[in-house]
């Protein structure tokens, strides 16, 4: 097939590409328009296995742990220049694969990871407590014991990703793995693999010793081998907190270290003072970016009764306003889903949310005139209660709801009758009040009025609750894959 755009589509095992030893193939589809993008290997297991085999020997037996922090950063810069090399093929990959529009795929998809990992290799690794001393301690009759604490890598790390924001995600894993010293096999999610695939062209590129990041597709199967196998010190997984808890419990058994990136169903609180144009396009990027298939977004709008018909009056406006299609089309400002199963479940969650009384005042179908592609209208819900099942389940999909309140302690105790707890956000003119607000919210990142541009690589990602465990990003991120080590000895 030819394409517009160059992409990898073989493993990537021991620093060689390979087609692997299973006669299976992932078949890789346009979700805009149905088309075949590619296909490639399905890993068997012997391919999983193989690759684990080569990150442990790149762990024991390389260079790559045992180099100074300095000489990985090294390499880790290479890489990231590789990247920018090739961003064109990046983008277009991205916009195939996993439906983005294009201004997303060049900001979120492709370009943040990249500037996440120019962030670690010249900020986070040259500044890093690698090794530092111990306040001697002195023990009458026996002398004085001294010491150092080292930060040293945690070993071989089995890195399992999503399908929405393919590069992304798997990146914010890589990048940390490799800056500690670890070594790694990742396994994209099976709808994506593409855009993962690529980062061994970035790694031989770079010079990347052999077996410190292998790549390898697969399911079920190939992810239940990565969380058991013996020789896998460290999961790090994102996806659905249903296959959070299955890899939480896979992994328990031989006590490896479990970093969970997991579901969010992100409450914004709208006191009667805020601004609402600010909290309206909020609200909007909540239901519409990626067409919804993001695990931090805000989909719960909480906003004073008050101001409640103002907020749904501009927000379905807004919602409108939206163009839905292809995002290879410059017009398009909102994507499709990732496949047919996700649509088929968006779709029966907007119809048990009218079963239980609440009314669609935007959206609820699919778009008229695309009869191709996995699409479904930017939807929003009013008249809900905080215990009905589009309340607290996560969409995954292009789907908002908002719910009344009289009360900060109310808008509060709403926010965090939730399962998830991923991010939130608060909206006030009065600062002291939204940062008190923000203090009791029960989630890992709060914004005040929009928060700080961009995705911050000195800020820590990550969940309370069943949103997950462990941090991403920057040094948060790094800590998750060292282990502390005391060194000490006695002074007499």
């Amino acid at each position: 097939m030819t394409t517009a755009y160059s992409f990898s589509s073989q493993l990537y095992i021991d620093g060689r590409r390979t087609d692997g030893d299973s006669q299976a193939s992932l078949v890789v589809r346009n979700p805009a328009t149905e088309e075949l993008i590619a296909e490639v290997p399905q890993s068997s297991l012997t391919d999983v296995r193989r690759a684990v085999e080569a990150a442990r020997r790149a762990f024991d037996e390389g260079p790559w742990p045992r180099l100074k922090p300095a000489e990985r950063a090294a390499v880790l810069l290479r890489m990231a220049e590789e990247m920018e090399r090739r961003l064109p093929d990046l983008v277009a990959v991205n916009i195939a694969e996993a439906g983005s529009v294009r201004p997303l795929a060049e900001s979120l998809q492709t370009r943040v990871p990249v500037a996440h990992l120019r962030d670690m290799a010249e900020r986070v690794m040259p500044t890093f407590a690698w090794e530092r001393p111990m306040q001697p301690t002195v023990a009458p009759g026996i002398g004085i014991s001294q010491g150092v604490l080292r930060r040293e890598a945690f070993g071989v790390c089995a890195l399992i990703s999503a399908y929405n924001f393919p590069f992304f995600l798997s990146m914010m894993k890589v990048i940390p793995a490799l800056a500690a010293g670890c070594t790694a096999v990742l396994k994209p999610a099976p709808a994506t693999p593409l855009e993962s695939l690529l980062i061994g062209d970035f790694a031989d590129a770079a010079g990347l010793p052999p077996g410190v990041l292998n790549i390898v597709t697969g399911d079920i199967a190939a992810g239940r081998e990565l969380t058991t196998h013996p020789m896998v010190d460290l999961v790090s997984f994102t996806g659905s907190d249903t296959v959070g808890r299955a890899v939480y419990a896979q992994a328990s058994a031989s006590l490896k270290k479990v970093v969970l990136e997991l579901g969010g169903k992100s409450a914004s609180i709208v006191r009667a003072d805020a601004d609402l144009d600010g909290a309206v396009r909020s609200a909007l990027a909540g239901i519409t970016t990626h067409a919804g298939q993001g695990c931090s977004l805000l989909t719960r709008t909480l906003v004073h009764e008050s101001v409640h018909d103002e907020l749904v009056a501009r927000l379905s406006e807004g919602l409108a306003a939206v163009r839905v299609g292809d995002p290879a089309d410059p017009a398009t400002t909102m994507g499709p889903l990732i496949s047919e199963a996700q649509r088929d479940k968006v779709e029966k969650l907007i119809h048990v949310g009218e079963e239980q009384g609440a009314r669609i005042v935007h959206g609820g179908r699919r778009p008229a005139g695309l009869d191709r592609g996995y699409f479904v209208e930017p939807t929003l819900f009013t008249g809900v209660d905080n215990g009905m099942t589009i309340a607290r389940t996560e969409f995954f999909g292009p789907v908002g709801v908002v719910i009344p309140f009289a009360t900060d302690e109310e808008a509060v105790r709403i926010a965090n009758d939730s399962p998830y707890g991923l991010a939130g956000a608060v909206w006030s003119a009065d600062t002291v009040a939204a940062h008190e607000i923000a203090s009791r919210v029960r989630a890992g990142g709060v914004t005040i009025n929009g928060g700080s541009a961009g995705v911050n690589p000195r800020a820590a990602f990550g969940g309370y609750k069943q949103s997950g465990l462990g941090r991403e990003w920057g040094e948060f991120g790094l800590d998750e894959y060292l282990q502390t080590k005391t060194v000490s000895w006695a002074a007499r």
